[in-house]
């Protein structure tokens, strides 16, 4: 599995997510849904009747083409929005990746709550940054680039703008815990499967990851793995 159950906090949206999050959680419309890990909430086409909150676990987003190939669009964390389609059918699929915690809202009490849409136009702002972010990725940056991204996103606090650096420079570890398959996060970062492999067993060769389980990355130098993602 990979996905690092990383909050969206570090993803730059904390402050947002959290008074999001508390907005509609109190809201007297609000519902609570808890699903297993691998549950589809709805798939693609389904009528678009609800909109969602997660207030805990990883959310994927995903379309499929004619011929069954996926493309993961979205991985969504704590505080995030999803399912606000702007037709009357969602157009796209989604698929937890751990146990979750929603909020939901039927799309009509949205419609008729101010406050509602308010939070909701604000999530959605938040969100838009990490998009832009991976269209640079998808469109721009190597196959090395986009796994040592992805892992970078996994830890707090690192890489772009802001990073604390490590606490010395002897000791720079990092663990990741992994939500998605090799297959999904080739689906993500638009590789194939072989591709994610490779480039997964070139960083373990460089020393800069450690593969404790398959679930389980250490990243024995984050600066390391930073100075591989393009963005030095």
């Amino acid at each position: 599995m990979a996905y690092l159950e990383r909050t969206s906090e570090t993803m730059g949206h904390g402050p947002v997510a959290a008074r999001s999050a508390r907005e509609v959680a109190e809201a007297p419309q609000a519902r609570t849904q808890r699903h297993d890990q691998h549950h589809v909430i709805f798939y693609e086409g389904d009528a678009a009747e609800r909109i969602y909150e997660l207030q805990d676990g990883i959310v994927m987003l995903y379309k499929l083409l004619p011929d069954g190939r996926r493309q993961v669009v979205e991985i969504l964390t704590r505080g995030m929005i999803f399912g606000t389609a702007g037709g009357p059918r969602y157009d796209v699929s989604a698929e937890t990746l751990t146990p979750v915690r929603l909020a939901v809202h039927e799309r009509r009490e949205v419609d008729a709550s101010a406050v509602l849409q308010s939070h909701v136009a604000r999530c959605l702002m938040a969100q838009m940054e990490g998009l832009h972010e991976h269209a640079m990725l998808l469109g721009r940056k190597s196959a090395m680039e986009r796994v040592a991204s992805y892992f970078m996103r996994m830890v707090p606090n690192r890489g772009g703008e802001g990073c604390s650096g490590p606490a010395s420079d002897d000791c720079d570890p990092h663990n990741l815990v992994l939500n998605m398959t090799r297959q999904e996060i080739a689906d993500y970062l638009g590789l194939t499967i072989e591709t994610v492999s490779r480039v997964i067993s070139e960083l373990k060769r460089r020393g800069v990851i450690r593969l404790e389980r398959q679930d389980r990355i250490h990243v024995t130098r984050v600066c390391g793995l930073c100075q591989l993602t393009g963005i030095h």
